[in-house]
């Protein structure tokens, strides 16, 4: 399989005035592109050629394969990244099954407020997530290019919480563009897509 990057499913001014459109033409069409480059490189001729990409990310994970790890880590993650957005998205109202497991952790409030502390404690580059594990809502964080996958879990909302999601439009305050992000790009139709 060769990997390709995912047209936004949007414009790039889109998201405007919580993200930018240029973070969004640097993210997508330089950051997430070398990813998929570097996955393209490093994937043929191995054991990964083949497997579906949550396969490989596990599969990587579990062999340590740091390489593999962080570019078709990062190519998952972002592909559902563009996807966790949309205009005028965010807020407490959600779908039905979103709204049981979140009611089930606890209520909006607390997973918002969990959400975005994960997201401010990942020390360096990461992400932070709303992911099932065990058929129960958890909220995480990962290094780098990891993910819930290479945990156990089953991610349905991430967060990039690496610099070049945020730093053109909020420079060194992650956690305003964590409540930005959650409160008004969260696609929650997406995250229930995911739920099953």
């Amino acid at each position: 399989m060769t990997f390709s990057l995912p047209s936004l499913p949007y414009a790039y001014d889109a998201l405007g005035p919580y993200m930018s459109a240029e973070t969004l033409e640097y993210h997508h069409d330089k950051h997430h592109q070398a990813y998929v480059d570097m996955a393209n490189k490093l994937v043929p001729g191995t054991k990964y050629e083949g497997k579906s990409i949550e396969d490989i990310c596990k599969e990587a994970f579990a062999d340590k394969n740091q390489p593999i790890i962080n570019n078709v880590g990062q190519h998952f993650n972002h592909t559902h990244f563009w996807q966790w957005m949309k205009k005028g998205g965010g807020g407490s109202k959600m779908p039905g099954k979103v709204e049981k497991l979140v009611a089930e952790l606890g209520g909006y409030d607390k997973v918002r407020s969990d959400f975005i502390e994960a997201g401010k404690g990942q020390f360096g580059s990461g992400w932070a997530w709303l992911a099932l594990k065990d058929g129960k809502l958890a909220v995480m964080k990962t290094p780098n290019g990891e993910n819930p996958l290479m945990h156990g879990a089953t991610p349905i909302l991430g967060c990039d919480v690496w610099e070049h999601s945020y730093y053109i439009d909020y420079r060194n305050a992650r956690p305003k563009y964590l409540e930005a992000w959650f409160d008004n790009l969260v696609n929650w139709e997406h995250v229930e897509s995911l739920v099953g």
